[in-house]
């Protein structure tokens, strides 16, 4: 029987290369984005297309998004794994006001939408006894860094998050997974004017992801060499960490990085 994967933020960077991954293993997917076009071509180039299901849809849009989800399990029949991979980031400054709307907007794609695209899905997983809810953070949510207050918010609110809702599930039968990629190559990451250590490919990104998902990890940081550098950040004094990265460079202020 094929497994049942649904995934938002499908029609590029992690979530396509995570489509992708699965369709190679012979799952039936549901894909959701913005760009119903790319979802299309995406589709066209997965292994046995016919299995899978595309959903022109904005995860903003809560009632679409439910309605997604529900034909894709009068598709599929069962639900095994739902990637909320869809995510936005741009810098935010709060002195200026304009900022306001776009931390709102970053909030909503990267939070918000997280527990929309979640909470279809968890009746039909308690009634089978099984599934992986699985919510894409990032490591810049174990520290904020500056001029990423949003994106640095967002990220840490989807672990904290997704940790609430892993105690709460487990009972169920349901688990929970947390990723947190490093720097992944994306069209999102290439849009940063700085070094990025450990960068992977989305391609190596996905498998790994694909392998923590079936292992049920609770938690994994992706590549491990940034789980090391995350730790050892996260164990910084406070005093050593402002100096450390007082002049880290910024994210550039920009509305057009969604990864949808």
């Amino acid at each position: 029987m094929h497994a049942s994967v649904f995934i938002t933020g499908a029609s590029s960077g992690l979530g396509a290369a995570l489509a992708l991954q699965y369709a190679r293993q012979g799952a039936r997917l549901g894909l959701l984005a913005r760009r119903g076009e790319s979802l299309a071509q995406l589709i066209a180039s997965l292994p046995q297309p016919e299995l899978h299901r595309a959903y022109a849809v904005d995860v903003c849009d809560h009632a679409a998004l439910q309605a997604a989800a529900g034909d894709f399990l009068q598709h599929a029949g069962r639900i095994d794994v739902v990637i909320a991979s869809a995510g936005v980031s741009y810098g935010t400054l709060s002195e200026h006001a304009e900022d306001l709307d776009a931390f709102a907007r970053l909030m909503a794609i990267n939070v918000t939408a997280t527990v929309a695209t979640f909470a279809p899905f968890i009746a039909p997983m308690k009634a089978q006894g099984n599934g992986r809810l699985v919510g894409i953070a990032s490591v810049a949510g174990i520290r904020g860094l500056p001029g990423a207050e949003a994106y640095s918010a967002s990220k840490a609110a989807v672990i904290s998050y997704c940790e609430s809702l892993r105690l709460e599930l487990k009972p169920a039968g349901i688990r929970v997974v947390t990723i947190t990629p490093g720097y992944i190559d994306t069209p999102m990451t290439r849009h940063n004017a700085y070094r990025m250590p450990f960068l992977m490919p989305a391609e190596k990104f996905a498998a790994r992801a694909a392998r923590a998902i079936a292992d049920g990890d609770s938690y994994r940081v992706i590549p491990w060499q940034m789980g090391i550098v995350a730790k050892l950040l996260r164990a910084l004094p406070n005093t050593l960490y402002d100096l450390a990265f007082a002049n880290a460079p910024h994210k550039a202020r920009q509305t057009n990085t969604r990864n949808t």
